[in-house]
């Protein structure tokens, strides 16, 4: 089993910047994709953002891409979203996943239902 426990969560004005952080412990040893999801009150669960062990590709939802960066540390068992020109539709409670299965395709790095690991989620809301 994986456990995974996100920090970094808060309230911070429009154009404002959050570094959200997943920390996996348990048998992080088969891992092989984590990423990121939210879910604002009243709305489904959408991706944010995903990145794969081999070769490390990260993948980012339309909304996000060139404000959101991914990351990961394979020494820490850690990876983190940097999430910079926030606005107040990025308000939601952020999610980190994992699984066992090295993901290579948006399609399928973008399924919640293919994550086998979540965390309880930390709130982030922006205000205008």
């Amino acid at each position: 089993q994986v456990q995974l426990v996100e920090s970094g969560g808060g309230l911070v004005q429009a154009g404002g910047s959050l570094r959200l952080s997943c920390a996996a412990s348990g048998r992080t040893f088969s891992i092989r994709t984590m990423g990121w999801f939210r879910q604002a009150a009243g709305k489904e669960r959408e991706f944010v953002a995903a990145i794969n062990w081999s070769p490390g590709t990260t993948y980012y939802a339309d909304s996000v891409k060139g404000r959101f960066t991914i990351s990961r540390d394979n020494v820490k068992n850690t990876v983190s979203l940097q999430m910079n020109s926030l606005k107040p539709e990025d308000t939601a409670v952020y999610y980190c996943a994992a699984d066992n299965s090295n993901y290579r395709d948006y399609a399928t790095m973008a399924r919640s239902p293919e994550y086998d690991y979540w965390g309880q989620g930390t709130q982030v809301t922006v205000s205008s």
